[in-house]
């Protein structure tokens, strides 16, 4: 099953993301985005913070947590292997 990425980020730079409305919400309490729509749900990123952030494959990164981003790394080696 396929899941509907339906809540828009806009980044300082212009680029924009589509996510799940779970992640955004998760974003929002993490205090990373601020809500600034609802139809359809749109947040921008919070000022400085922005530049720690990375995209992997259409997930968001804290570049400050390099464990995150390690384990997203591997994980991405270890599908390769599988498939």
């Amino acid at each position: 099953m396929q899941v509907k990425k339906t809540a828009l980020i806009i980044c300082g730079n212009g680029k924009q993301y589509w996510i799940t409305q779970k992640k955004f919400w998760n974003l929002v309490r993490e205090g990373m985005v601020i809500q600034t729509d609802n139809h359809p749900l749109t947040g921008r990123f919070r000022g400085r913070e922005e530049h720690l952030l990375i995209t992997l494959q259409h997930t968001i990164l804290n570049h400050a947590t390099p464990i995150h981003t390690s384990e997203v790394l591997s994980a991405r080696r270890i599908s390769r292997l599988k498939g």
